[in-house]
């Protein structure tokens, strides 16, 4: 990875810091790997955190439209449907996402409060 950083490029995304994602994935950070410390990815979590542009610029850059997170227990559409951001389930849904046949849940949990690291 030369120059990007796979957690900054989590932690900008949670914080909506387009740009900075921009900068890790131009870089070559992979979009779609779940750190073993956080066992999510970028795309789940910044769904959860209602970044729907940061959201819809991972899918746009090779975001795995189906790829789950252990952490959340959630796949990115079921993420979306939570936090109630139809856009990026629309897009979701337009790139086949798993699951996008599926009627909404109903009683979801609440997404579990994510910590970041002290830089």
């Amino acid at each position: 990875m030369s120059g990007g950083d796979w957690k900054e490029l989590f932690n900008a995304a949670v914080d909506g810091d387009i740009e900075l994602v921009r900068y890790h994935a131009g870089k070559g950070v992979d979009v779609n790997y779940a750190h073993p410390e956080f066992l999510s990815t970028p795309l789940v979590a910044c769904i959860l955190a209602r970044q729907e542009a940061v959201a819809l610029f991972l899918l746009d850059h090779s975001a795995n439209p189906s790829l789950g997170s252990e952490f959340d227990g959630l796949t990115p559409l079921q993420a979306a449907r939570q936090v109630g951001l139809g856009g990026v389930e629309a897009r979701l849904r337009e790139l086949g996402a798993l699951g996008a046949q599926e009627p909404p849940p109903q009683d979801l949990p609440q997404p579990k409060r994510r910590w970041r690291l002290p830089f």
